[in-house]
């Protein structure tokens, strides 16, 4: 099964967060706090007019987003957990 975004919208693919602590500890898995996540683009709506105003795609499939922590909804299909997110909840492109 596939994913297709209608209008603005974006899948994601989560990636898992590590965090190290200042004496090099790897802390795996560290989701829960507040804030920014970070994700795969994986598809990616066609855009056109939104409320009104015309919406041009700024992330392309492939692309490493940081996202709002609390955007979007999620979604599991064939095992695979996905989180699909309005454009404008894309925070930055990481490259």
């Amino acid at each position: 099964m596939k994913l297709v975004p209608l209008f603005d919208r974006v899948v994601l693919e989560k990636e898992k967060m590590e965090e190290t602590t200042a004496s090099g500890i790897v802390l795996p898995g560290q989701d829960d706090k507040e804030k920014p996540g970070q994700a795969v683009v994986v598809a990616v709506g066609p855009g056109g007019v939104v409320d009104g105003k015309e919406i041009k795609m700024q992330v392309k499939e492939g692309q490493h987003v940081i996202f709002s922590k609390y955007a979007g909804s999620e979604v599991e299909i064939d095992g695979h957990k996905y989180t699909v997110v309005k454009q404008n909840d894309i925070l930055a492109v990481v490259e």
